[in-house]
């Protein structure tokens, strides 16, 4: 398997950062605006932006392409050697390539979200894609959203933030983006699909999806994305 970020193979390292390269973990359930937020946060700190959710979707695609049952645990287990997932950066910008074909636009449509929170909970794939997502952050300098960076992937993060929101404020954004997306559904199943999500995430045996306990929680119900950056940016300045 092989995962490359600015051009850099993947191999087991250690957790080391520089000063003021810091390492800044952002978890929560979906809908609640952690990529909006991740996203700008790495801009203004001029840091990497690590989408760690890309790379469960990106194997849920795997999955799905090859035919095989999300929920089959030995299955996808034995697709997972002949993957290989890239995520080169244009323009800032990464883009997701499993074997070579670029499936970005592929990976937020409902039944690749639906098949990545089930494949996200099958322990082969955890351990397969956590020293990825650890030598990305490596040398610190980097944002990294998901739901278990400041638990799991992260433990020993500089800053650990936890997004919550109502889930009525969640499944109205999720259907927005949908909307946009092109893809047509009503609300009432975008919400039926959080809750068996946030179900499926919480309920896991490995690695759930709960805060850490040293995170600061940010409910972005009554938030722009603009004014929680702000608040993350007042908690990280002490930090730099």
């Amino acid at each position: 398997m092989t995962a490359i970020i600015r051009g850099h193979d993947v191999g087991t390292v250690t957790e080391t950062k520089q000063a003021n390269r810091l390492i800044v973990a952002i978890d929560g359930p979906a809908g609640v605006g952690k990529s909006t937020a991740a996203k700008s946060l790495a801009a203004r700190l001029g840091y990497l932006y690590l989408d760690t959710g890309a790379l469960y979707r990106a194997t849920a695609w795997a999955v799905i392409e090859s035919g095989l049952d999300p929920a089959d645990e030995v299955a996808v287990a034995a697709l997972l050697p002949s993957l290989s997932i890239e995520m080169p950066l244009h323009h800032g910008t990464a883009t997701v390539l499993v074997n070579r074909k670029d499936v970005t636009g592929e990976l937020r449509t409902p039944g690749v979200s639906a098949a990545a929170s089930v494949v996200s909970a099958i322990p082969a794939v955890r351990a397969w894609l956590l020293p990825i997502q650890r030598q990305i952050g490596a040398g610190g300098a980097v944002v990294a959203e998901g739901r278990d960076m400041g638990t799991k992937v992260f433990p020993s993060a500089d800053v650990k933030f936890f997004l919550e929101a109502d889930p009525n404020v969640r499944a109205q954004r999720r259907h927005r983006e949908l909307v946009i997306a092109g893809h047509s559904g009503a609300l009432e199943e975008t919400n039926a699909d959080l809750a068996s999500r946030d179900t499926r995430d919480r309920s896991r045996a490995i690695s759930p999806l709960v805060p850490a306990e040293d995170a600061r929680h940010i409910d972005t119900s009554n938030l722009s994305a603009t004014e929680v950056v702000d608040q993350m940016m007042a908690v990280i300045a002490a930090k730099l």
